[in-house]
């Protein structure tokens, strides 16, 4: 009973089939790929925490929108601030940097927004508080170009691995 029609119809539906997959595939990517686009890393740095600028900050996290999937209190030994900014090794200001973060307590956050990276690096301003947009984070709450207040990611890959540096799986919510 095998005839020519039910070879066509069956390879129809392998090539169907073979086709739904790449779009499941597809599919897959982009579900992971909003799912990245939609966090980022967060440090309220040493100064800030120092200040008192904390709450003032966390409530500015909360009032643009952000979810946070995670925060952690700590003080980063000077090992640790060495492998964070380990891509800054062979700039000039990298001891000071990894010096500084090393200096007392900071709060790592891991945060969810549409668009987040690019909502987050909006909200902090530039890097150097002088030049940073009134009403953004480090105008108002940076010291100096140094101890600017906040960290923040600077694409998707990275706030994927600033997350993982500090947080495990089971501590970011939506992660488990």
């Amino acid at each position: 009973m095998w005839n020519k029609s039910c070879k066509i119809c069956c390879r129809y539906r392998t090539i169907h089939e073979k086709s739904n997959e790449k779009l499941n595939f597809d599919k897959d990517k982009k579900i992971k790929d909003n799912i990245l686009n939609n966090k980022t890393f967060a440090i309220i740095k040493p100064d800030a925490i120092k200040n008192n600028y904390t709450g003032l900050i966390f409530d500015r996290i909360l009032k643009n929108g952000f979810s946070v999937l995670s925060a952690k209190l700590l003080k980063m030994t000077k090992k640790q601030a060495m492998g964070f900014y380990f891509i800054h090794r062979n700039k000039p200001f990298y001891d000071e940097l990894t010096t500084f973060m090393s200096s007392g307590p900071c709060m790592v956050l891991a945060l969810e927004k549409e668009n987040a990276v690019e909502n987050w690096r909006k909200i902090i301003g530039s890097t150097n508080p002088e030049e940073a947009k009134d009403g953004t984070i480090r105008k108002d709450f940076a010291n100096s170009l140094s101890e600017n207040a906040v960290h923040g990611s600077d694409s998707d890959e990275n706030a994927e691995k600033e997350i993982a540096f500090f947080f495990s799986n089971s501590e970011v919510i939506g992660n488990q």
